[in-house]
């Protein structure tokens, strides 16, 4: 897996984030790639992707993503990428040429989009949404007070109001967001956070252990115990939530394709 990223020159948030997970998912010929490279404009605290002035996009980065997909015979892929804040288009017109190239090379894999906040733009939204990959995720990450200390550069509400433009322009698109727990939080704002994001019509969630890259970034404040995990999900279930993944070790990519499918599967199967 990682000879075949090299010589595509092409990039996975697996490695540059230092998943938990990669070992696991590279094992199951699973990837989630990244598109715009591996330089983001933002500095979220939280991650370890590098931050600084990154490279002009490839414009034949989307034709070798869609190449690595079809060799390594992928059912389902995840495409990502940094926040491009200093692009036009914000690094949607790459997302979108990346959906129709694997579309075209490999037809029979679905696809999930798990995007920047676009800065709320919608026309950048759109476009996206517009190219009809199956599942479409953005990650409002942690709990609205934290945002200053964890993610600086976001805000809660734009995440939010992204998931709700995806759901009215494409009503039976899937949508999925995710949170990182053990930053701070009170499991109150926990709770109203999937409160938000299922009355904006948000179909699956993730919610997972947020783990400390280095010693530059946030530390964690606490543990989660693997019943509080269960007790979220049932939380979250009784919601209304189609799929809910949560423990300690789930990332919003892990296992994206089981997630697909049980989303998919006739009520009552």
């Amino acid at each position: 897996m990682q000879r075949l990223l090299r010589g595509l020159e092409l990039h996975s948030v697996c490695e540059e984030a230092r998943c938990p997970n990669l070992a696991r998912c590279f094992g199951r010929a699973t990837v989630t790639f990244m598109l715009l490279g591996d330089v983001c404009t933002r500095a979220c605290r939280f991650c370890n992707v590098r931050t600084g002035r990154p490279e002009p996009p490839d414009p034949d980065e989307p034709g070798r993503v869609a190449e690595a997909v079809a060799a390594l015979r992928l059912a389902h892929v995840v495409l990502t990428s940094v926040n491009r804040d200093d692009l036009p288009d914000q690094g949607s017109v790459q997302f979108a040429g990346a959906v129709r190239a694997v579309r075209e090379r490999a037809p029979q894999t679905t696809l999930e989009v798990l995007t920047p906040d676009f800065r709320g733009d919608a026309t950048c939204i759109g476009r996206v949404a517009d190219a009809r990959p199956d599942v479409y995720n953005h990650n409002v990450e942690t709990v609205p007070r934290l945002y200053r200390r964890v993610r600086p550069g976001a805000v809660f509400r734009r995440s939010v109001e992204l998931l709700e433009v995806v759901k009215r322009r494409h009503p039976g698109m899937l949508t999925k967001s995710g949170l990182m727990l053990g930053l701070g939080e009170e499991r109150s704002e926990v709770v109203q956070v999937l409160c938000n994001l299922r009355s904006s019509g948000v179909d699956a969630v993730t919610l997972g252990q947020y783990l400390r890259p280095t010693l530059r970034h946030v530390p964690v404040e606490r543990y989660l115990d693997p019943e509080e995990f269960e007790d979220l999900r049932e939380e979250a279930q009784a919601l209304g939530f189609s799929h809910v993944a949560s423990g300690p070790l789930v990332r919003s990519s892990f296992r994206a394709d089981e997630a697909l499918g049980v989303l998919r599967r006739p009520e009552g199967a």
